[in-house]
């Protein structure tokens, strides 16, 4: 019978499309003991009512108030279950409180945890750049379109006086591959360097 229709008469027809709402394997049960159908199989009978557009109306999904399938049970107890819960007061082994620093492996910050809430999770404290947190701290807070500029090529060294607030346009000057990087020049010539280059954009931003 593989790949060969099989037919239904009207009332199987009928009969099928008024339980479609039901479980298909009960239906498909029930289905066979009513009319003696011995070559129709639950795949057979799944295909149809899909065929058809005779759907459970189910989506699988819990619905929104729905209470809880285990609400009311108790979690039954086993030693080795309750040896790797979660207790009350606990923390995550890679829990790092504020104070905590690590140095970003992508771009080569260093990200500081501080002791603030955070605005995206609300946890108790956030991950800020350490650098652009203390120049902040002594500037005030970076202007809309500016960006920090590092000074000695040393992304670990966070003092503010080695980060200089520059423009998005300065920035991919200095950092243009046909530009040589600002720590190869002297420490003197570097604040030059960098008006220079702040020059260049507002003449090409004027024009």
């Amino acid at each position: 019978m593989k790949g060969r229709l099989i037919p239904y008469s009207p009332a199987e027809l009928a009969w099928i499309e008024s339980n479609c709402t039901r479980l298909r394997k009960e239906a498909h049960a029930d289905f066979c003991g009513t009319f003696g159908r011995t070559d129709v199989s639950l795949t057979n009978y799944n295909a149809l009512c899909k065929r058809n557009g005779w759907m459970t109306g189910r989506t699988g999904r819990i619905e929104e108030g729905a209470p809880a399938h285990n609400k009311g049970k108790k979690m039954p107890f086993h030693k080795n279950s309750a040896a790797t819960r979660f207790k009350a007061g606990g923390l995550p082994h890679n829990h790092r409180g504020a104070g905590h620093e690590r140095i970003c492996k992508k771009y080569g910050y260093v990200i500081l945890i501080i002791d603030e809430v955070n605005p995206w999770s609300g946890a108790a404290t956030r991950p800020v750049h350490k650098h652009r947190w203390l120049w902040e701290k002594e500037n005030g807070p970076l202007p809309k379109g500016m960006a920090l500029k590092c000074l000695d090529g040393d992304k670990t060294n966070c003092a503010p006086s080695n980060w200089r607030a520059v423009s998005r346009g300065t920035l991919a000057r200095l950092n243009s591959r046909w530009t040589p990087p600002l720590e190869t020049y002297e420490p003197e010539i570097r604040p030059t360097i960098i008006t220079i280059a702040e020059l260049q954009q507002t003449a090409k931003e004027k024009n």
